[in-house]
């Protein structure tokens, strides 16, 4: 068995601010009434006085702006508008991740909701690739569709637009990656990252974009306001899935959407969350969106047909929906026993290859490793050596191959890629993710092109993972008060983490694996406090460290944890290693 964690290297605690003063910290506990740690996160993050700390704990619809600000939004409401009154067929096209599918779904409902005459449509992976693309413009032709409406896919896609207005298809376009030089010729193209848009939030999803487009249709045509709020669960679903950043607009539009989904109106959503084993009695944090719903609507695109994912979110009927949740239930565990294999697979030609003085950029590729799944792994060995990592499945028979790449923090990833455009055939995607197609006999001028341009923007620095800390506090401030009010500062996600939080001098009570042996279990002592915590992956720490004769520092989230219908107060361990 390859010794997966064998090439990771210990990891730099920083704190993420400056300590506050204690004076300021306590006169907003007095006037709030809440626990001193909370007051002083809420500090550190910026909500310093007792106006600003409501205004942030409370967050409001009202608060969103205004989507006419959206370049583009006018003429492509005015074109959509024109289709409904006129019965024109739209294709609604998404893509094949969660934030594509959420995004035609919400399109799709809402515009039939206006009595539009609507077909929804996603590519496949393996036959169609990512965006619009020839496929989707030859179901348009076939369905008999006059305009296209995309959602998070289609900036980059100018032969697509062209070969649909030769054929007169108009095009609309709404997504949220980044732009290339010069937009496609499209009807209208509706984007918050348009160089020439004054959107003051350039952080919404795809379904985001599509969210602001729906709130002006509906007031176009005189809809119903109030049920498109109903649609904010695949908003959340979309932006937690997508890894946008959780402030702003984006915060908003999860802390309201969340809400919506223990309540939510979708069939396919219920069986999916049946499925998954998410209870709705209690509220739903953006963790279980990331790590057990989207994984399991992922499945449907990485595995097979995306469009079942829509399918699911479209169903009305609940026997519809509990077949095809069934379908990403199975598919969900295929896909983790392969991404397992192929991780495997990947850090045991790490393990022969790897040079960690001159590899800052990494690049693997191998003969029938899946495309749906590539991108999960690159993100696992990321973890592990904190490196940028492009993994690309070749395909021998056509002498193709076809790329995801993951990033650390400190590397723009779209950058790089861009940098390599001579080498590839098509590409696309943002800081942290990317995808690629390019010719199998140029892998190898990849790797020397990817690796080159990573040394010349990275620091030796920059390659050291860090575990980035809130608040250093006593563990019997870790209380159930605390962990209770820390959920009004979610959902947390990128760009709003979970407080992670230092406990130093700690004593590691009852130590053992569990989880077949991947996972350590302890409790935590410190005085008279007691706190149980797991350590994901962590097991090794077992044989690093002897916790039963040495106390220990602990850098750890606070969360509930919910097992067999009842609740604990846990810590979930970051990093551990022997007290200072």
């Amino acid at each position: 068995m390859p010794r997966v964690h064998s090439l990771e290297a210990a990891r730099r605690w920083v704190f993420r601010a400056a300590r506050c003063d204690d004076a300021a910290v306590a006169e907003l506990a007095a006037e709030l009434r809440l626990p001193r740690a909370l007051c002083h996160l809420l500090h550190l993050r910026g909500h310093a006085s007792a106006e600003a700390a409501r205004h942030f704990l409370k967050p409001r619809l009202d608060d969103l702006h205004d989507p006419r600000l959206l370049a583009g939004a006018e003429q492509a409401v005015e074109r959509i508008v024109h289709a409904v009154r006129q019965r024109e067929r739209i294709l609604v096209h998404g893509d094949y991740d969660v934030d594509g599918m959420c995004a035609a779904a919400l399109y799709t409902r809402v515009l039939r909701s206006l009595g539009a005459d609507v077909e929804p449509f996603v590519p496949h992976r393996m036959h169609d690739g990512y965006d619009l693309g020839h496929a989707g413009v030859r179901r348009a032709a076939e369905a008999g569709a006059t305009v296209i409406l995309t959602g998070d896919c289609g900036i980059v896609a100018h032969d697509a637009v062209e070969q649909a207005r030769a054929q007169g298809i108009d095009v609309i376009i709404t997504d949220h990656h980044t732009p290339g030089e010069t937009l496609p010729a499209a009807i209208a193209v509706v984007n918050p990252n348009r160089a020439d848009c004054a959107y003051p939030f350039k952080g919404l999803a795809g379904a985001g974009v599509a969210y602001k487009l729906c709130q002006l249709l509906i007031e176009a045509l005189n809809g119903d306001a109030d049920a498109l709020r109903w649609h904010l669960d695949l908003v959340a679903l979309a932006t937690i899935a997508d890894l946008a950043p959780l402030r702003g607009e984006n915060r908003i539009l999860a802390h309201y959407g969340l809400r919506v989904l223990r309540e939510t109106r979708s069939a396919g959503l219920r069986a999916l969350m049946a499925r998954a084993g998410i209870n709705a009695d209690i509220p739903i944090g953006a963790g279980q969106v990331s790590h057990v719903l989207a994984p399991r609507l992922n499945a449907a695109g990485r595995m097979g047909a995306a469009s079942r994912g829509v399918g699911l979110l479209l169903a009305d009927a609940e026997d519809e929906a509990a077949a095809l949740a069934d379908e990403m239930e199975a598919e969900n565990h295929t896909r983790q026993s392969v991404d397992r294999a192929m991780l495997d697979e990947a850090m045991s030609m790490l393990e022969e290859c790897f040079d960690p003085e001159s590899d800052y950029g990494i690049v693997l590729s191998a003969p029938g490793w899946h495309p749906g799944v590539i991108g999960i792994v690159a993100s696992r060995v990321v973890e592990r050596v904190h490196r940028p990592v492009i993994l690309i499945s070749e395909d021998p028979s056509t002498g193709r191959g076809r790329g995801s790449a993951r990033s650390i923090p400190a590397f723009d990833l779209y950058n790089a890629v861009h940098a390599c455009a001579p080498l590839l055939e098509r590409y696309g995607g943002h800081r942290q993710a990317a995808g690629m197609d390019l010719p199998i006999d140029r892998i190898d001028q990849l790797r020397q092109m990817f690796n080159a341009h990573a040394r010349a923007v990275l620091t030796p620095a920059d390659l050291v993972a860090e575990v980035r800390v809130d608040l250093e506090i006593p563990l019997e401030e870790a209380d159930a008060a605390l962990c209770r009010m820390m959920r009004h500062c979610g959902p947390f996600g990128m760009g709003n983490p979970q407080p992670v939080f230092v406990a130093r001098g700690v004593a590691a009570h009852h130590c053992k694996t569990v989880g077949g042996g991947q996972h350590l279990r302890m409790t935590l002592g410190q005085g008279a406090a007691r706190l149980p915590a797991i350590g994901f992956r962590m097991a090794e720490r077992l044989r690093a460290i002897d916790f039963g004769s040495t106390p220990i520092d602990v850098a750890f989230q606070l969360q509930q944890d919910e097992w067999n219908g009842r609740e604990r107060l846990q810590a979930r361990l970051v990093d551990v290693r022997i007290a200072e």
